[in-house]
């Protein structure tokens, strides 16, 4: 499907390489998302998944290789120039404010591009933010402070994001929201790359998985063979 043409080609990564210090981290990532899709980073700790989106994102010592968003060429920019162009980040440690309200955290981030959620809207996807909006950060709960992180970068307008563990340490009840809202999210056409630790949650989502290993992919399933290849993604992650 995805020589098809009729999709753009939102992400590709072709031959990343990223340090942080001597370390090297990633030793040649090649991967494309196209517009619309959801694919996951699978791997256990250590594979080099996270570091993969830091590394879009600009926030590794140093990287090489190619990244190209929406056609642009991004590996030479600085992180904040990337998220201008449409790419929310939201990290595992999520980065909530303690001493701001739930709302004044939600619009701190700057609209970058048309587009964006409103915050009525956002409310309508997260109950919960709307009824602790007036909350101090350090008052909401794990799973109140996730779904925070994610509504600050769709109101940026960015229309790739990248989600790193965002079901990690939260109760069932906030894993089920979280992945209703990822599939609004898809039926409104964001593109998403998620690494995810719980593949039980990660699979009906995803579009096409890539399993990563000392920094390098060593399998691509697509969503139609999952099915015939559990038994090896088990394998691979260790589940």
């Amino acid at each position: 499907m995805s020589g098809a043409g009729y999709k753009n080609e939102m992400l590709r990564i072709s031959d990343l390489h990223a340090f942080y210090g001597e370390s090297h981290i990633l030793h040649g990532i090649d991967l494309q998302v196209n517009e619309g899709e959801l694919v996951t980073l699978l791997g256990r700790n250590g594979s080099g998944r996270s570091t993969t989106l830091k590394a879009v994102m600009g926030l590794v010592g140093r990287r090489t290789g190619s990244v190209m968003f929406n056609g642009n060429e991004v590996t030479a920019l600085a992180p904040h120039r990337i998220a201008r162009l449409g790419v929310g980040y939201c990290p595992e440690e999520r980065g909530i404010f303690a001493g701001l309200s739930t709302e004044e955290n939600l619009m701190l981030a700057p609209e970058v591009r048309s587009g964006g959620m409103t915050v009525e809207e956002i409310y309508q996807v997260f109950p919960n933010l709307h009824e602790r909006r007036h909350s101090p950060g350090t008052r909401l709960s794990g799973g109140e402070q996730q779904m925070l992180a994610m509504a600050r970068i769709l109101r940026t307008g960015a229309r790739l994001l990248l989600l790193d563990e965002i079901t990690e340490g939260l109760a069932p009840v906030i894993v089920k929201k979280l992945g209703e809202v990822i599939r609004l999210l898809k039926t409104r056409g964001y593109t998403i790359v998620l690494v995810e630790q719980n593949f039980r949650f990660a699979a009906p989502l995803a579009d096409r998985h890539y399993v990563l290993e000392h920094g390098r992919i060593v399998a691509t399933v697509q969503k139609d063979e999952l099915a015939d290849k559990t038994e090896m993604l088990h394998q691979l992650l260790g589940v």
